[in-house]
């Protein structure tokens, strides 16, 4: 479970073994887990974190978008 990123109490990774679904983005707090699309940016999966933190995941998906997109075609061997 590479990390691609981390952000205060959030921790932006991806399974290596999830190179057949769209892009996307697994997130772990404190609090739970969700999983965010990347094209489009939308929540996919959400277990335990509340809205607020939610809304502060997209803002950091959307800051750091190409960077998460990169690392996720680029592991998984596609574009």
């Amino acid at each position: 479970m590479p990390t691609v990123l981390r952000k205060g109490q959030f921790r932006f990774y991806f399974f290596s073994d999830e190179g057949n679904e769209p892009g996307h983005v697994h997130i772990e707090s404190p609090d739970g887990d969700c999983k965010f699309w990347l094209t489009p940016v939308m929540l996919a999966k959400n277990k335990g974190i509340k809205g607020s933190d939610l809304n502060e995941i997209e803002r950091i998906i959307y800051d750091n978008l190409d960077l998460l997109k990169k690392e996720y075609y680029e592991y998984h061997g596609r574009e």
